[in-house]
């Protein structure tokens, strides 16, 4: 195990870096922006198993792949005036009865859907449109519904009814929402992992926006074929219904034991104590306390280790800074490019 003070280690950039990002929730786009500002290749692979707020409804209504964690990558990656991102991120206030909690993004990505008959082309046109730089791939081209076991042997379907049972979570797994078909993944998103040089898993929920998509069995097996480094960004906090009280390596292990072996082979986690005076938990009601560190345990996961202060609280609330967390992985990616130049 090795550790880093967040020195970037140039080698020569022939190229720019193909770093494909798996994931889901809030943390993605940060580090998507960030990544942007890095000049890299970005392919993001998104979550389409929520079920929660407007993406829920919407998906419950009109059978379509949850769009409100697409809609966020999109942006993060959009070229389009700011003015235009604002209108597209717009959500309807609670006294729009009929368009309450609605996301204008999210409806116009629904009727993409419609239009073009699955939510991979309807994402790619709408990628057009924004002028994305990188591409946006949905993880499934269908509706997928995440399952769980939890330790005392019960079963439960559906993301917002697992966290609410507020268990402790054995194993995770995806169904296809519509049919008794095996859940899978479109070659593109399986080429853009096996041609990647750093595959980045996170940051984001555990449970519910990272392991969804390894779940996938065939994208599960290009994450453990690639030659590209992959990477986990730790999170800063636990999870309430997810995972509480759990060490960055509790985090890494749950990954490992789903994937079926060590395959994670670089863990970005935070190292730095995060004030909790300007912490408001009124902001973070799912959030419980700072992940703890367990080098000796990730030692034990056979991965290197990059520990830095990664918390941007400049606003109260606690986020990974996405300069920093980029400026590692770019890192990683080159070396990694550096590697399988001289093993070729």
């Amino acid at each position: 195990m090795t550790y880093s003070d967040s020195k970037v280690i140039r080698v020569s950039r022939s190229r720019r870096p193909k770093i494909v990002v798996i994931g889901g929730g809030t943390g993605l786009p940060v580090v998507l922006s960030a990544l942007k500002e890095q000049d890299a290749q970005i392919t993001a692979i998104v979550t389409v198993s929520d079920d929660g707020g407007s993406s829920g409804t919407i998906r419950n209504f009109i059978n379509v792949v949850p769009p409100g964690d697409i809609r966020n990558v999109l942006v993060s990656l959009s070229d389009i005036p700011q003015e235009q991102k604002d209108v597209f991120q717009y959500r309807f206030d609670s006294s729009d009865s009929f368009f309450s909690g609605h996301a204008i993004g999210n409806l116009i990505i629904a009727a993409l859907n419609e239009m073009h008959g699955n939510i991979f082309d309807a994402v790619q046109s709408l990628s057009k449109m924004m002028r994305v730089d990188g591409h946006v791939f949905p993880a499934s081209n269908e509706p997928l519904t995440l399952n769980a076991e939890f330790i005392d042997g019960t079963i439960q379907a559906g993301e917002k009814e697992i966290t609410n049972k507020d268990k402790r979570i054995k194993r995770v797994w995806v169904t296809d929402t519509n049919s008794n078909k095996e859940p899978e993944a479109v070659s593109p998103v399986l080429e853009a992992i096996m041609q990647a040089d750093a595959v980045v898993l996170g940051p984001g929920s555990l449970f519910t926006s990272i392991l969804p998509n390894l779940m996938i069995p065939n994208l599960g097996e290009a994450v453990r074929k690639t030659k590209a480094e992959v990477i986990y960004i730790c999170n800063i906090m636990t999870q309430l219904g997810e995972t509480d009280h759990f060490s960055d390596c509790d985090h890494v292990d749950v990954i490992n034991r789903h994937l079926g072996g060590h395959y994670v082979n670089t863990t970005l986690v935070n190292g730095a104590k995060i004030d909790m005076s300007k912490f408001n938990p009124k902001d973070y009601d799912a959030y419980i306390e700072p992940v703890k560190n367990d080098y000796v345990g990730l030692r034990k996961q056979g991965c290197r280790v990059i520990t830095d202060d990664f918390i941007d609280q400049r606003s109260g609330l606690v986020f990974h800074d996405g300069e920093k967390v980029a400026n590692e992985i770019i890192n990683r990616a080159f070396t990694a490019m550096s590697t399988r130049k001289t093993t070729e």
